[in-house]
């Protein structure tokens, strides 16, 4: 199946034909963020916790020590929401109603569950390779202190959507007669140059992970 079903809690309500509902574009929004917020909520309060993640096929990885109050509550089965959203410009209308932004979103539902031992180390090394690729074997592996205290949930996406805005301004008829200027502040994420751990050798080259950011 190459598209999710519309439902009651993926379908876009507000600006609908801004909505995608195929796994193509979906893979796309997640696998070019490295930020994700996960939503849930423990005996009503909602919680929104920023983390790091990896994505294989309908599958989101996401991990933190065996301590967090976030990896512990969303493995009893908890529903859970995550997002990650690309801003790409400023659109700055006529008129104060119409300015907007340019985004790329993507919305996930589904439950997370705990992901085994014998499976552990094959996901840190997706979410380490989705922060930047190439750095799991440039690094040292986690030991096996380091792999107790860590937790790591795997999300099954049940349903998702996302939702897409481009193009410029759209203004009221009567208001693109103004001496107003309007249009788009594109907004671009890049790479600064690197700065080497002071702590480090200064004669280290960069890896190849850095090197090829640019």
């Amino acid at each position: 199946m190459t598209n999710f079903d519309k439902t009651n809690r993926n379908k876009v309500k507000r600006v609908p034909d801004r909505g995608h509902y195929d796994r193509e574009t979906l893979y796309k929004i997640l696998d070019a963020g490295y930020l994700c917020h996960l939503g849930f909520a423990i005996d009503g309060q909602p919680f929104v916790i920023p983390t790091s993640y990896g994505r294989n096929g309908d599958k989101i990885y996401v991990h933190g020590a065996t301590t967090s109050r976030m990896l512990k509550a969303l493995q009893t089965n908890l529903p859970v929401c995550l997002t990650v959203t690309h801003l790409d410009g400023l659109v700055l209308a006529r008129s104060v109603f119409h300015h907007s932004m340019n985004y790329r979103s993507a919305m996930v539902f589904g439950t997370a569950t705990l992901v085994a031992e014998s499976e552990k180390l094959d996901a840190l090394k997706l979410i380490t390779e989705h922060i930047i690729k190439g750095r799991w074997e440039e690094s040292r592996k986690p030991n096996a202190k380091e792999l107790k205290a860590t937790s790591v949930l795997a999300l099954n996406i049940e349903e998702a959507s996302s939702k897409i805005r481009t193009g410029p301004p759209s203004d009221e008829k009567e208001d693109y007669s103004l001496p107003i200027w309007a249009g788009v502040l594109p907004i671009s994420q890049v790479y600064q140059p690197a700065i080497p751990d002071p702590q480090g050798d200064p004669e280290l080259p960069f890896p190849s992970s850095v090197n090829q950011q640019y």
